[in-house]
C-alpha cells in the first residue's frame, strides 16, 4: 500500500482538516485578487481528486494556464502554511517563542529598545522553562546586540549577566550537539551493520561508542542532554541485544516525561518512541506484568489531549500503540483474540497511507501474519505474507527473509507438499545472499533446505533434534534477533509435543505468571 501521492501540494491538502481548510479560505479572501481566487479554485479542484493527475487538473481549471499552474501552486503552498502557522500559533512553544523574536525585532528596529528588551526578557524565560537554549542563543545575542549599540541603562552589570549567559548555554549546547549527534551515529550504525553477531562485532560497537562517547560528568543535568544521553545507551544495548541495559534506559527515557511533565507537549514524538521503546524491552524480556503496565500508561495518553493535538502526535500513537497490542497477544497466546484488531488496523493503514512511511506498514502485514499463523488460519497468513513479499521495494530485508520463512511454514502446515520443496530452496537461496545470518537463522535453513521434505518418514525426529539445538541457543544473546521476529520454538514444539501453537505459548505465560 504504497503512499498514493508524491505531490508535495497535494499532501498538504488532503492533510488538513475541516477547521484547517475554513481558516485557509476566510485568510485568503481578506485580501482577494484575481490570482488569490485562482488559488482557492486550484485548492478546491485538488482537494477534490483521489489521485494527483495533473492533466486531469488542468482540464478542471481551464482558466490556469499550463505555464502558471506551477508558480501558483508554489504560492497556495506558502498560502496553506502561513495559515497554519497563524492557526496554530499558540500551539507550539518553537512558533511561540519564534513570534517574540520577531517582535523583538521589529521593535528593534523602530528604535524602540527597551520595548524590545522587554519582550526578549519575557520569551528568556519561557525559553529557559522549556529548555529551549537554540532560542536562548538567539535571545541573549539579540540582547547583547542591543546593550553594544546601544546605552539603555536597563539594569547594572548587564554585560557580565549576558557574557555568563551566553558562556553558560554555549556549554550546554555544546553537550547536547555531541550526544544527539552521538544517538545519530549510532542509529548509522545500525544500519550498516545490524546487530552484534558475535564478540568481534561487540568489541567493534563498544569501541565505537566509547570513541564517540562525550566527556559526561555529573553537570549533565539538563533535560536534553539526558534525554540524548538515554537514547544513546538505548541505542548501544539494542544493537548489543543487551536488553536489560536497553529496559534500563528506556525506562529512565519515559522518566524523564514523568519528572518534568510540562516538557511531554513540547517533545510529544519522543515521548512516544520512548514509550514504544520501553514496550519492546519489555517485551523482549517477557517481562508480563511490567508490560501490562506500561501499556495500560500508553492507552490512556492515546486518549489526552496532548496525544491528539496534532495529526503526527495522533498517528504515532497509532501505531506504537497498536503493534504494542498486537505484541501482547504474541506474548499470551491469545492470537485469535488479537485478530479482531485487524479491521482497524486496516481502515486507519488506508485513512494514513498519506502519512504512513512503508517501513510501518510493512512492519503490520507482518504482524497481522503472524497473529494468523498462530491461530493457524494459514491461508490467511499467507495472503497478508505476500503482501510483504510482492512489495518491491529494498525495504526490511530482515522482515522480507522471515515473511518467506512464515510463507514456507504456512504452506507446511494446509499440506501443499508440492510447493514445498520449490520454497524451501527459494527461501534458503534469498537468505545465503544476506552475510547477517545469525546460528539460529542457518539452523532453521539448513534444515529446511535438507530436511523439509513431505511426509518423511523421520520428521518428528528431526523436528525434536532441532528443537534441542534451537533451544541451547536461546540464551545467548547474539541470537536473540530470530527469537524477536519468530517464535520458531513455540511452533517446534507443537509440532513435537502435537499441540496448537497458541495453547503452547499460553501454557507458557501461564507458567511464568505462576513464577512471578
Amino acid at each position: 500500500m504504497p503512499n498514493r501521492s508524491v505531490d508535495s501540494l497535494f499532501q498538504l491538502i488532503h492533510s488538513l482538516q475541516k477547521g484547517e481548510k475554513r481558516n485557509f479560505k476566510l485568510y485568503v479572501k481578506r485580501n482577494s485578487s484575481n490570482e488569490d481566487l485562482k488559488m482557492i479554485h486550484l485548492f478546491d479542484a485538488i482537494d477534490k481528486m483521489t489521485d494527483y493527475d495533473e492533466t486531469a487538473l488542468q482540464k478542471r481549471i481551464p482558466s490556469i494556464k499550463k505555464q502558471q499552474l506551477s508558480n501558483i501552486k508554489a504560492h497556495l503552498y506558502k498560502q496553506i502554511l502561513t495559515s497554519l502557522r497563524l492557526l496554530r500559533n499558540d500551539e507550539n512553544i518553537d512558533i511561540q517563542l519564534h513570534e517574540q523574536l520577531d517582535f523583538a525585532k521589529i521593535l528593534y528596529n523602530k528604535g524602540l529598545y527597551l520595548q524590545s528588551l522587554k519582550i526578549l526578557d519575557k520569551a528568556k524565560e519561557v525559553a529557559r522553562f522549556y529548555h529551549q537554549d537554540s532560542f536562548l542563543i538567539q535571545i541573549i545575542s539579540l540582547e547583547k546586540k542591543i546593550e553594544t549599540l546601544y546605552i539603555t541603562r536597563s539594569m547594572q552589570n548587564r554585560a557580565e549577566s549576558l557574557s555568563a549567559e551566553a558562556d553558560d548555554v554555549s556549554v550546554k549546547r555544546k553537550k547536547i550537539t555531541d550526544l544527539s549527534n552521538l544517538t545519530l551515529q549510532l542509529y548509522s550504525w545500525y544500519i550498516n551493520n545490524g546487530h552484534a553477531r558475535n564478540e568481534r562485532d561487540e568489541e567493534g560497537v563498544k569501541a565505537f561508542f566509547k570513541k564517540h562517547l562525550p566527556q559526561t560528568d555529573d553537570t549533565i543535568s539538563g533535560f536534553y542532554e539526558n534525554l540524548y544521553l538515554c537514547q544513546s545507551y538505548c541505542w548501544y544495548a539494542f544493537i548489543r541485544q543487551d536488553f536489560l541495559m536497553y529496559y534500563k534506559y528506556t525506562q529512565k527515557w519515559v522518566d524523564l516525561f514523568t519528572s518534568q511533565p510540562h516538557m511531554l507537549p513540547v517533545e510529544t514524538g519522543h515521548f512516544i518512541k520512548g514509550i514504544h521503546n520501553l514496550l519492546n524491552a519489555l517485551f523482549d524480556l517477557r517481562h508480563f506484568k511490567k508490560f501490562d503496565v506500561v501499556l495500560k500508561q500508553f492507552e490512556d495518553f492515546s486518549h489526552s489531549d496532548v496525544a491528539n493535538a496534532n495529526d503526527n502526535s495522533h498517528i504515532q500513537t497509532f501505531v506504537y500503540l497498536n503493534i504494542a497490542k498486537i505484541n501482547r497477544h504474541f506474548m499470551v497466546g491469545t492470537f485469535t483474540q488479537g485478530l479482531a484488531l485487524v479491521p482497524m488496523i486496516e481502515e486507519k493503514l488506508d485513512e494514513y497511507s498519506l502519512y504512513l512511511d512503508r517501513h510501518r506498514v510493512l512492519v503490520f502485514y507482518y504482524k497481522i501474519a503472524s497473529l494468523y499463523f498462530g491461530s493457524a488460519d494459514y491461508e490467511a497468513c499467507i495472503d497478508y505474507v505476500q503482501k510483504i513479499i510482492n512489495w518491491k521495494v529494498d525495504l526490511r530485508n530482515d522482515l522480507q527473509c522471515y515473511a518467506r520463512l512464515l510463507h514456507l511454514m504456512a504452506h507446511y502446515e494446509l499440506g501443499n507438499y508440492e510447493l514445498i520443496e520449490y520454497l524451501a530452496r527459494s527461501v534458503y537461496r534469498y537468505m545465503s545472499k544476506m552475510e547477517t545470518l545469525t546460528v539460529v537463522e542457518e539452523e532453521m535453513f539448513r534444515f529446511l533446505r535438507n530436511r523439509f521434505a513431505p511426509a518423511s518418514k523421520g520428521l518428528q525426529k528431526e523436528f525434536t533434534e532441532l528443537l534441542e539445538r534451537i533451544k541451547g541457543l536461546e540464551k545467548n544473546r547474539f541470537e536473540t534477533r530470530a527469537f524477536a521476529y519468530l517464535d520458531i520454538i513455540s511452533w517446534l514444539e507443537s509440532k513435537v509435543y502435537h499441540k496448537p501453537m497458541d495453547k503452547i505459548v499460553y501454557e507458557k505465560y501461564l507458567q511464568s505468571k505462576r513464577k512471578s
